[in-house]
């Protein structure tokens, strides 16, 4: 009877020797969460500077005596979703949120589902911002500034207003 425990224990121990080997070995996961005022500040997206700005207030309430009094974030290019964007780096899950800058109103809202006015300030992009994420949906189209013209700032309308979600080149 003696050998007969004496093998269950055994059996055991080298089990639980196993299963820490195993354990000691793997990676654990990890995730890190950044937020941007611009898109082109996450690593994996190639541009050099937002031309399209969301801004959290219309235009009534965004600009008061020739200054922004509120937030607003710059991207570039497509934008699948305003949330932001994810990557495996290794082991690591990297996030980047998609956030109001902290000029005043709005200051480091989500950029998702908040943006009350647009400006368009490439000399050469057209735009469509879309009230879905992945370019669904209704969406309104945002002309180029002429060279050397001002950026046009236009309110989103109402569809859109608060509830937009992507962008694409148009």
């Amino acid at each position: 009877m003696k050998f007969i425990k004496l093998r269950a224990r055994t059996a055991a121990g080298a089990f639980a020797v196993t299963a820490a080997a195993v354990l000691a070995t793997a990676a654990p996961a990890r995730a890190a969460t950044y937020n941007v005022t611009d898109n082109c500040d996450v690593p994996w997206i190639n541009c050099t500077e937002g031309d399209l700005w969301l801004l959290y207030n219309s235009t009534a309430y965004a600009v008061q005596d020739g200054q922004y009094v509120t937030s607003w974030a710059e991207f570039y290019g497509n934008v699948s979703d305003y949330w932001g964007t994810s990557q495996y780096q290794g082991s690591t899950l990297t996030t980047y949120r998609y956030v109001f800058n902290g000029n005043g109103n709005g200051a480091w809202q989500y950029v998702k589902n908040n943006a009350a006015s647009v400006q368009n300030c490439s000399e050469v992009d057209n735009y469509r911002v879309y009230y879905n994420s992945g370019y669904e949906g209704h969406s309104q189209y945002f002309a180029h500034r002429e060279p050397y013209g001002d950026c046009v700032l236009t309110n989103l309308d109402s569809t859109l207003k608060n509830e937009n979600a992507s962008e694409h080149f148009a």
